[in-house]
């Protein structure tokens, strides 16, 4: 009988999440919907080499003890003991038991705590520990006609006349890992594949770990109850469509037929509970399901953690991982279906056009209905109810799945997933499909197709391999793509990968690949000859590109489409030309662009793991007058500074082996209630290969007062949280006078040697600080970081210039310059050196080299410029005359910047009239090839 819906949670909840993309770390929490981080819980990998001292409850390396005790950790426990090892011929098979997860002190930021890991070398990646939600989007009941509503998408993916072929088999089992089910119901409990290994005798008699895991197991409290949570019958619907009984006498059929599935629960149903997908999966793959389904996700999030449990499954145990792609209207990436070896399905209309509420993208696989699905409902056990969402399209095809296994058993899951994506009906020829070609994957399922065609024919790029191997490339790189095929299902005698760029930004120069005859699972590469594209020099910041591989065989017919992104232009350049890699960003931060930010790729010396987890430029004039991009007392960052003239590679002219060049500002004070100083800066970034060069960067910065104020004093400097392995905690700072560096090394163990030069531009100043002091100290960041703490950090001279002490702790330093004053118009210089060494007196001279190359190399504005150039009289009630070098270019403004002059001198003076226009103040420009200087004239009547 069909009843009411119940009100469902709203489980939608915005995040903050860490990110992946360099190999290296993943460091980033976004804000997004249907993800969210887990407080105080992380994942974090071992390196191969360190398995050996590996236990359950424990990793015996003292550096990664001493991390752990940093940052609080009460449990550490390995992730999956139980996990089957990986066969040591398969290079692409993953070994889970170097997974551990650890409950870690919730005052710390996600970032912090897996950037403290990553510092001891022995993990190859930490992240914070995720929560998917579901997917589910009831129908509204009074737009379904009951007395006319039967299973119409049955109709749509031919599953009667599929069930003509095969029925399915109770040995082939789906795990639904959803939320819980209901044991009773009329159209499950038939269904349900139970453990009869182990009987509930409070035993485990099948010795795998869980006790009394006869109907299953919930994975989100840990206990053998799978029954449904709370309000919530989402886990019992999706049951229903994969599994629902057949040929019974009742309610409705679902596409698997006899096939049965194993209900593992995994959102919990007590408030210590916490969300189990990835376990359960894992659970899945071990305890013989053939077909996982996931009707769950969320937007973002990419995890290494995540992806390597769906290769487990998919990959060592030959799963079929089939996940819904959800129900966004707009083209993104949704994890896990986006993941690799994941079939991802999108949700369709009764009339097969694409849900107006439901996600497309070019990682889709293949549709299925979405709308109107009839299936079990779980408030008793007898009731129905039509629901939507691709929540639901998912598991048809799950079920389709389970019966191509059944109907092909020697067919891998790969296998599997290629039948179902080249036996689909074309749906693009629809007039409301036609803008989404491409973005719905290969069609709407058929079940009947799938099970009897026998003569498809599927190839796919299985892996792609660039060099130079790198997470974004720049505009005029030249990236050369390796594309390793694999023919999946019938032999094909002539195989052709035809490369496609889709962005006009991304030029293929070689695209064509002939693979030539492939028999079934056989594999081939392009590596003799690439396929060879190069980014455009004009290519805007963080473009996505996106290329085409067709896999086309003419002696058959078989035609099919794959694509990859690719990041291009991203916001930041990393300076590699040397020993010390600096990220700088297109926004004034240092390796990362904010706080905990995937943006970037930090900072290392020699190879070393990033040594530094925040940097970036502050400048102040008072307490409430700071400008920045680094943390704030919000948790997040500021975003004070943003991007004129993104940061770049300089080709021409050249004066370092790499030069960066860009432009950042904040906002005049008028509009951001006088919060920020109002300044144009000019960054620059210069690294030498050669020797002995090869230990700093130099950053520059021309800074130009936009605002109506003079500033003064004005401050400048650089917030560098430093850590440095093998113990962040361990870190001391201090500032040697003599060379106005500020540096940071281990007192117990000083292997290397981090800091800051000051280099030109107004009085050095440095404030060391250590980054647990009590809440009373002067600067305390365990509430972040305010722009009164900033203030002092750069207004104290270099009275606080130690922190850490003998036995070290967590530091950070601010290295600045004081200037007396800039006027309105005026620009001034200041410039640092970034510097790593393996010992203090290499640091001290690689300062001194920075010092010495910054004035042989770079231009420096002569100080008598400014004199020369001082107009007379000032104030003028008309003329005022300028002394000037041999040429330069002069330019009057308004006091609103409006240009009313401009002349181009090459004679030792200059008279500049201004009779005639209102009094008021001027600004008069001197440019010159030394540099340039603005002054303020005053017309009176």
């Amino acid at each position: 009988m069909m009843l009411p819906l119940p009100r469902f949670l709203l489980l939608c909840l915005l995040a903050v999440m860490l990110h992946t993309t360099s190999t290296k770390a993943q460091l980033a929490p976004l804000a997004t919907l249907g993800t969210t981080v887990e407080p105080g819980r992380l994942i974090f990998r071992l390196k191969w080499g360190y398995a050996s001292v590996a236990s359950a409850n424990d990793v015996a390396v003292p550096t990664l003890q001493a991390a752990l005790h940093r940052i609080g950790a009460t449990a550490v426990v390995q992730k999956f003991p139980r996990a089957s090892a990986p066969n040591p011929k398969r290079t692409d098979m993953v070994d889970l038991r170097l997974l551990y997860q650890v409950e870690y002190d919730k005052a710390l930021t996600p970032a912090k705590a897996c950037h403290l890991l990553l510092q001891t070398g022995v993990v190859e990646y930490a992240e914070p520990r995720y929560a998917r939600q579901p997917l589910h989007q009831p129908n509204d009941p009074l737009a379904d006609s009951t007395a006319a509503y039967r299973q119409y998408h049955l109709k749509n993916i031919r599953a009667y006349r599929a069930w003509d072929i095969t029925k399915g088999d109770t040995s082939m089992v789906i795990g639904i890992v959803d939320g819980g089910t209901r044991l009773t119901h009329e159209d499950l409990t038939t269904q349900i594949q139970r453990n009869r290994l182990d009987p509930i005798d409070g035993v485990d008699n099948d010795k795998d770990g869980y006790v009394d895991n006869y109907h299953g197991w919930d994975f989100a409290d840990n206990d053998n109850d799978p029954t449904r949570e709370v309000n919530s019958v989402h886990g019992i619907l999706v049951a229903g469509c994969a599994a629902g009984a057949a040929d019974n006498g009742r309610g409705i059929a679902g596409v698997g037929f006899s096939c049965r599935f194993l209900p593992l629960k995994i959102y919990p149903s007590t408030p210590a509970g916490s969300f189990g997908g990835y376990e359960a999966i894992v659970y899945a793959a071990d305890h013989g399901c053939q077909v996982i389904n996931l009707s769950w996700g969320g937007v973002g999030g990419r995890s290494r953690f995540e992806q390597e449990v769906i290769n487990y499954a998919a990959v060592n145990h030959d799963v079929v991982v089939v996940a819904a792609a959800g129900n966004t209207n707009a083209e993104l990436d949704f994890y896990p279906a986006s993941y690799d070896h994941v079939l991802s399905v999108a949700a369709l209309e009764p009339n097969d056009l694409k849900g107006s509420s439901n996600t497309y993208s070019r990682r889709i696989d293949l549709s299925a209905p979405g709308q109107q699905v009839l299936t079990t409902l779980g408030n008793n056990d007898s009731d129905y109810y039509p629901v939507g969402g691709s929540s639901f399209s998912s598991p048809l095809v799950a079920g389709a799945a389970a019966l191509v296994r059944v109907r092909f058993p020697q067919f891998t899951a790969e296998q599997v997933a290629a039948q179902l994506r080249q036996t689909t009906d074309n749906i693009y020829q629809l007039a409301g499909n036609e803008p989404y070609a491409g973005k719905l994957g290969s069609g709407r399922l058929n079940v009947y197709r799938a099970v009897a065609l026998t003569d498809r024919h599927s190839a796919r790029v299985v892996s792609s391999v660039f060099q130079p191997a790198r997470a974004a490339w720049q505009p005029r790189d030249t990236i050369r793509l390796v594309a390793h095929v694999k023919n999946l299902l019938q032999p094909v005698a002539g195989l052709t990968v035809t490369l496609t760029s889709l962005s006009s930004y991304l030029t293929v120069q070689q695209g064509s690949f002939v693979a030539g005859a492939l028999a079934t699972l056989q594999r081939t590469s392009n590596i003799a000859t690439p396929f060879r594209l190069t980014v455009a020099s004009g290519t805007p910041l963080n473009t996505r590109a996106v290329v085409r591989y067709h896999l086309e065989d003419a002696a058959t017919g078989y035609q099919e489409d794959q694509y990859e992104t690719l990041l291009l232009n991203p916001g930041y350049v990393v300076l590699d030309a040397n020993d010390l890699h600096l990220t700088l960003t297109s926004r004034g931060n240092i390796a990362y662009d904010g706080l905990g930010s995937d943006i970037g790729e930090g900072v290392s010396y020699k190879d070393s793991p990033f040594l530094l987890f925040e940097g970036g430029l502050l400048l102040a004039s008072t307490a409430t007058r700071v400008s920045d991009n680094v943390r704030n007392t919000r948790g997040g960052n500021n975003t004070d500074f943003r991007a004129l003239v993104q940061a770049s590679f300089r080709t021409q002219p050249m004066r370092a082996s790499q030069e960066v060049y860009g432009t950042i500002q904040d906002s005049l004070p008028t509009e951001s209630n006088g919060r920020t100083l109002g300044m144009r800066v000019r960054q620059q970034a210069y690294a030498w290969a050669g020797a002995p060069h090869r230990d700093y960067v130099i950053l520059e910065y021309h800074l130009t007062n936009l605002s109506a104020d003079t500033l003064k004093p004005v401050y400048a400097g650089l917030f560098m949280d430093w850590d440095l392995p093998s113990n962040a905690g361990r870190n001391a700072a201090a500032w040697d006078s003599v060379n106005r560096v500020g540096y940071v090394y281990d007192p117990v163990e000083p292997l290397l040697y981090t800091g800051v030069k000051h280099l030109v531009g107004g009085r050095a100043s440095v404030y060391s600080l250590s980054n647990h002091a009590q809440p009373t100290a002067p600067i305390y960041l365990g509430d972040g970081f305010s722009r009164r703490e900033k203030f002092l950090a750069l207004s104290s001279g270099t009275h606080n210039s130690t922190a850490g002490g003998a036995s070290g702790a967590d530091v950070s330093q601010v290295v600045g310059a004081a200037l007396p004053r800039l006027a309105p118009g005026d620009s001034t210089v200041v410039a640092f050196a970034v510097l790593a060494s393996a010992t203090l007196p290499q640091l001290q001279a690689s300062a001194q080299a920075a010092q010495s190359q910054y004035q042989r190399v770079l231009p420096v504005r002569p100080a008598a410029l400014r004199a020369m150039a001082l107009p007379y009289p000032n104030p003028t009630t008309g003329s005022v005359r300028l002394a000037l070098p041999a040429k330069a270019t002069v330019r009057v403004l308004s006091s609103v910047g409006q240009t009313i002059l401009t002349k181009h001198v090459t004679s030792p003076t200059l008279d500049v009239d201004l009779g005639g226009r209102a009094p008021g103040l001027y600004l008069v420009q001197v440019l010159t090839e030394a540099g340039s200087v603005t002054h303020r004239v005053v017309l009176q009547p």
